[in-house]
C-alpha cells in the first residue's frame, strides 16, 4: 500500500534531498514547473527529466532524457506523467534502486506501486509535495 500516514510522509520529505522530476516542463504555468520551482525554494536539488528537453537548462538544472541519464544518485523520483506512461519509469526506478517513487495528484498506478513496493521501494501516490510540505510542517534544507 502506498504511504498515506502523515508522519511517514513528513519523515520521507525531511530525509529526501535530491529528486528526479519526470515530466518536467519549461512552461511556467504547468504544475510540474511550479512544483519544481517550489521544491528548489525549499532547498531540494531537482534534476528535471524530459526526453524532449534533454540537454537544455530548466530553472538552473540540466534536463536529462531519462532516469538512466541521471548525473548522480537521487533519493526520490517524482512522476508528472499520465498513469499509462508510468510503468517504464517505475521499472527504471526499481532497477536503479531509487528509494522513493512519488506519483503526483491524479497519477495512479496500483500495479506499478505494488511492483515497486515488492522491490523494497517506498511509494507515495496521488499526492503533491507542494501541498504536503506546508500542510505537514516539513522542515526542509532551505
Amino acid at each position: 500500500m502506498p504511504v498515506k500516514d502523515p508522519d511517514q510522509i513528513r519523515t520521507l520529505l525531511e530525509k529526501v534531498r535530491t529528486i528526479a522530476l519526470v515530466g518536467a516542463s519549461e512552461k511556467p504555468n504547468r504544475p510540474s514547473h511550479e512544483v519544481m520551482e517550489f521544491l528548489q525554494s525549499k532547498g531540494y536539488r531537482i534534476i528535471p527529466v524530459n526526453p524532449r528537453l534533454a540537454g537544455k537548462t530548466l530553472l538552473g538544472e540540466t534536463v536529462v532524457a531519462d532516469l538512466a541519464s541521471l548525473p548522480e544518485p537521487v533519493d526520490m523520483v517524482e512522476l508528472f506523467l499520465a498513469p499509462e506512461r508510468t510503468d517504464p519509469v517505475i521499472d527504471a526506478a526499481i532497477e536503479q534502486k531509487i528509494p522513493v517513487i512519488w506519483m503526483q495528484i491524479g497519477v495512479i498506478n496500483e500495479a506499478g506501486a505494488a511492483r515497486a513496493e515488492e522491490a523494497g521501494l517506498t511509494v507515495v501516490m496521488n499526492r503533491c509535495p507542494k501541498q504536503e510540505i506546508p500542510r505537514l510542517g516539513v522542515q526542509t534544507a532551505a
